[in-house]
């Protein structure tokens, strides 16, 4: 028996006000015999609207006009919350009042989330009350690329949401060395979904050349402005494509004519800002 809820006893009203009261209530999901609606009438749903980390209240109703008593069950879903009571017997003609509590995570990003009230009789009758929750607050759209790893076949990194809505993100890939471009993925949509605060460790596939040192960007973005670039570098020698000592001499020299080459590149820079520090790694083309 709830002993929160408000009992109103239709019985010692008048017939005219019982049926007045009764055609004005508003029924939500209706259930043969007995109804669930927001409490106050008038409303086709409940709303509840509020900052992260706050506890909002509202009441829903169950109408019992028939003549024998009902109990139902009562549960919450979609959303954070918290009913009164869980389990209420209704008299008959009579309407119970069930106070309940939303409960907006601390960590909820602004936006509209859709919940419910259902309530279940002992017969497996139900009806819902549809609740509408807006969290308040500023919408940011971030995110970053973190720890990027150059494999022997694959490329893994990660995507972090740094912002408040989520994020589908999109991608671009471009690996460059001295004897040429290697890769030259254009942005695409990303089959993920990234909440607010989620990271994701995800893998690009790639095939990598023989012999080179080669530059490898991944660029992210995202709707609402959300943009990250990381970039790493590597080293290749596919030592076992090489036979004998003499062509060990010869991959040896290419590769030190590669880092020759590359750190010309670098000192004849035409006086612009000098190239972020990268971090490298010895790949020896094995599957890691």
């Amino acid at each position: 028996m709830l002993s929160t809820a408000r009992v109103l006893r239709l019985s010692r009203l008048p017939s005219l006000s019982l049926l007045a009261l009764l055609a004005a209530a508003p029924t939500a999901t209706a259930a043969e015999g007995w109804s669930l609606a927001p409490a106050g009438g008038g409303r086709p749903a409940c709303y509840a609207e509020g900052e992260p980390g706050t506890t909002l209240q509202d009441t829903v109703s169950v109408t019992n006009p028939t003549t024998r008593p009902v109990t139902v069950r009562l549960r919450g879903t979609g959303v954070p919350i918290t009913l009164a009571a869980t389990a209420v017997r209704v008299p008959a003609r009579t309407r119970a009042d069930i106070p309940f509590t939303v409960n907006v995570p601390a960590t909820a990003a602004p936006g509209d989330r859709t919940g419910a009230i259902a309530a279940r009789d002992t017969d497996g009758r139900e009806a819902t009350v549809r609740l509408q929750l807006h969290v308040n607050g500023p919408k940011l759209s971030a995110l970053s690329v973190e720890h990027l790893v150059v494999h022997g076949d694959r490329i893994t990194y990660d995507l972090v949401n740094r912002g408040t809505t989520p994020l589908t993100p999109s991608l671009a890939v471009h690996a460059t060395g001295v004897l040429g471009t290697h890769l030259d993925r254009a942005p695409r949509t990303l089959p993920v979904q990234l909440p607010p605060g989620r990271r994701l460790k995800l893998t690009e596939p790639w095939h990598h050349p023989a012999l080179d040192a080669v530059d490898i960007r991944l660029t992210a973005t995202a709707p609402g402005g959300a943009h990250d670039t990381a970039q790493t570098s590597a080293r290749f020698v596919s030592w076992g494509a090489v036979a004998g000592a003499g062509g060990a001499l010869t991959a040896a020299g290419a590769l030190f004519l590669v880092r020759l080459r590359r750190r010309w590149r670098r000192g004849h820079n035409d006086g612009r800002t000098a190239e972020p520090p990268r971090t490298e790694a010895e790949l020896t083309g094995a599957v890691m």
